[in-house]
């Protein structure tokens, strides 16, 4: 066997790819550092403050000398205030003591939820465009994607004849994003309904990222977990960073019937330990005060305005269409109208008009036709971002 290079990384790292949200990302900071006036439509991230309440109480933990070491699973107090929050809006009851586990956000816990789960071989399967995390994930975990495009003809809801199609005696999980990033689609509730019923029928377990459960403007929110037989099989990830604009604070939680818990525990022991203390302390101290809930109330309301303007702006380009988005702050435009692929549009449109977007085929290689906007970001800006998207669009006939 010839010795592997000693700059080449583990073998595992080879079938894992860089996020072409972070490459975007970085070429528009690039830009901006060099002077110029780019308007940013890449980011998932809300550019509100996180709300004040949070930010006083977490100094105020700070200067209470909460700056050592806590619990693996995360400080009881905030603990506790997750699991009130999940039985609040999704009906189900998780012990705080046993079944709730905060992380280093989000990434942290897919992270740990994925590779502490999946093992060499098993099927995992994955619905297309995602979140890139997921596809990657399951590679360094040595299991197998399956890969199931949307359909942006069927308003890129799921299929549930082909989902069972292709369940094999070899699948292990489902991963579900509700809503979807990239699509913006909030899922039918019969639709989940449905998937729950084939996670039953075949004994798969169901990872859900719910990461913008409250941010959903057509109808309510339905957790995966909510339905029968899914409390002990859906693994459920949410966090703070964008209902509360916390994006830099890093705290996210995972909600497991405690069977899962032990080995998810144990991963998350050697990959962080523990989140910082103060910020747990300060967030479970003011994350249900009537103020932070106003604050989060306004953001909600400030989403769904700028998701109707967006599509009315985008409406008057005849050669971009979408589907409508029914939750989270992204649409997912179709450009192949322009003549152009979504990898051409979003480069030309970054270098001559400066809006920043990401290419479609980062996010699924069926998506190429398709780019990505983030309307996480001001009035003003969406006005002068589908501005320069139409006369760039007019520039291509």
């Amino acid at each position: 066997m010839k010795k592997r290079e000693i700059f080449a990384g583990a073998e595992r790292m080879d079938s894992t790819s860089s996020s072409l949200i972070r490459v975007m990302l970085d070429k528009v900071r690039a830009m901006k550092d060099a002077g110029k006036t780019v308007i940013p439509l890449v980011a998932g991230e809300p550019d509100f403050n996180t709300p004040e309440p949070i930010k006083k109480a977490t100094i105020a933990a700070l200067e209470a000398n909460f700056t050592h070491y806590g619990s693996n699973r995360g400080m009881p107090e905030l603990r506790e205030k997750i699991s009130k929050i999940l039985e609040r809006d999704m009906g189900v009851h998780y012990d705080p003591a046993t079944e709730i586990l905060v992380t280093c956000g989000g990434a942290e816990a897919i992270n740990n939820a994925l590779l502490s789960t999946i093992s060499a071989g098993d099927e995992v399967i994955i619905f297309s465009p995602a979140f890139v995390s997921y596809e990657n994930l399951v590679h360094l975990a040595g299991g197998t994607v399956v890969s199931l495009p949307l359909k942006e003809e069927n308003g890129f809801q799921i299929d549930l004849a082909e989902t069972e199609a292709h369940i094999t005696d070899r699948t292990r999980m489902i991963i579900l994003n509700n809503p979807c990033n990239p699509t913006g689609v909030a899922y039918h509730r019969e639709i989940l309904e449905g998937l729950a019923k084939l996670a039953c029928k075949y004994d798969l377990l169901v990872f859900s990222d719910e990461i913008y459960d409250r941010l959903t403007y057509d109808e309510p929110f339905c957790s995966m977990a909510s339905f029968p037989g899914m409390r002990e099989r859906a693994l459920i990830m949410c966090g703070f960073s964008k209902t509360y604009a916390m994006t830099g604070w890093r705290l996210g939680y995972l909600a497991v019937d405690k069977r899962h818990m032990d080995y998810i525990l144990k991963f998350h022991q050697y990959s962080s330990t523990c989140c910082p203390t103060f910020l747990q302390i300060g967030l479970a101290n003011s994350v249900d005060l009537p103020e932070t809930e106003a604050a989060v109330k306004e953001m909600q309301k400030k989403f769904k305005e700028r998701r109707k303007l967006i599509m009315e702006q985008l409406d008057k380009i005849p050669q971009i269409h979408y589907v409508r988005p029914s939750g989270a702050f992204y649409v997912f435009i179709d450009v192949s109208d322009t003549g152009l692929s979504g990898q051409e549009f979003s480069e030309r449109l970054l270098e001559e008009k400066l809006v920043g977007t990401v290419p479609g085929i980062g996010l699924g290689k069926e998506c190429g036709d398709f780019v990505r906007l983030s309307y996480a970001t001001s009035n003003e800006n969406i006005l002068e971002a589908t501005n320069r998207m139409a006369n760039f669009v007019k520039s291509l006939a």
